[in-house]
């Protein structure tokens, strides 16, 4: 007979886990991309829940707009500049000790995507791109590794399940990435906290049914707008000429990448991402910038303000700079303070 800890103890007399899911939940290895709105919901639910191992991957830190949605941060995350991947795993080691957490503080590109889903069973999308979730698609095909999609905007959210050979994939659901400016984003449209918090909630559910093999698990899109009042559900069909999942044609996690921006969803910023991985030296840039504008550093970044233009460097040499025009400007700056 299995022991069950006694924290899950209500969780495993479920009759769709037992004791016997509770044991699978307990070895499986899970990754999240992204914690923000719906990341940090899902990162929340599962160390409750009691998956073994946690890997949490972001690239951001965070900051005063995020505690409206981002759960599992306070104030104390703010004032001490926190990335993100570490204030949730200081937060969630003290919910739960007895799993393991890994906290990733990076971008997720081509170039590194392989080596952070290396040994994980699943995988949480947690991003606000539609590139990251394009790339997450084409790995997690490759590695045959189930994901569960989920996406928010104002009232509105998503979540679907991408399992390889079972469901079709987010190519077949999501064929390009919109032209920029088709679609709204949260910096424009906003998001309410209701919304992010709900679909996590079903993503987490099936990420448990995911984990110990339930024959419950949703084969369809599951959309809601909790302002609308509207809630369905959209089967997903597989396209003949997909080229990811049925030519396995993987654009773009072969896609070659040298130094490239990204425009922040939620934020007037832009992130700039060398080609090669650059050990920052912080006290040294300290002393040489400390004559051009406001410059302070912890251990995971050191952010410089140059009148309204604000700095965030990573120690991997990753930036990133708010309140530009557009990403050149933001190319150029780098560029001018810290060099390419």
């Amino acid at each position: 007979m299995i022991h069950v800890p006694e924290r899950y103890s209500r969780q495993a007399i479920f009759q769709g886990i037992g004791s016997a899911g509770q044991d699978k939940i307990g070895h499986s290895r899970v990754a999240i991309i992204g914690l923000g709105a719906l990341g940090t919901v899902v990162a929340n639910n599962l160390v409750r829940a009691g998956v073994g191992y946690i890997r949490l991957i972001d690239r951001d830190f965070v900051e005063l707009s995020n505690l409206q949605r981002q759960t599992i941060f306070d104030e104390a995350d703010v004032h001490e500049q926190l990335p993100k991947a570490v204030a949730a795993a200081q937060y969630l080691g003290k919910v739960n000790s007895e799993i393991t957490l890994e906290a990733i503080v990076s971008d997720v590109n081509a170039s590194n995507i392989e080596t952070l889903l290396t040994d994980i069973d699943l995988v949480m999308d947690g991003t606000d791109n539609f590139e990251t979730r394009f790339l997450l698609n084409d790995i997690c095909l490759k590695k045959s590794i189930p994901w569960v999609h989920g996406a928010v905007l104002g009232s509105y959210g998503l979540t679907a399940n991408m399992i390889p050979g079972q469901t079709p994939c987010y190519r077949c659901f999501m064929p390009g990435i919109p032209e920029t400016g088709a679609s709204g984003t949260c910096s424009s449209v906003g998001v309410l906290n209701m919304i992010t918090g709900i679909i996590s909630s079903y993503a987490s559910a099936e990420a448990l049914k995911i984990l110990v093999g339930s024959s419950d698990i949703r084969k369809s899109a599951l959309f809601i707008d909790v302002w609308n009042n509207s809630f369905h559900s959209k089967e997903l069909s597989r396209q003949s000429d997909c080229p990811a999942c049925v030519k396995h044609e993987y654009h773009y996690l072969t896609k070659e990448k040298g130094t490239y921006t990204t425009l922040l969803c939620g934020q007037k910023a832009v992130q700039i991402v060398p080609g090669q991985v650059r050990k920052m030296d912080f006290p040294d840039i300290l002393k040489r910038l400390a004559h051009v504008g406001e410059i302070q550093s912890n251990r995971f970044l050191l952010r410089l303000k140059i009148h309204e233009i604000e700095i965030t460097l990573f120690a991997d040499g990753r930036a990133i700079i708010k309140n530009v025009e557009n990403e050149n400007k933001a190319k150029a700056l780098y560029t001018e303070y810290f060099g390419l």
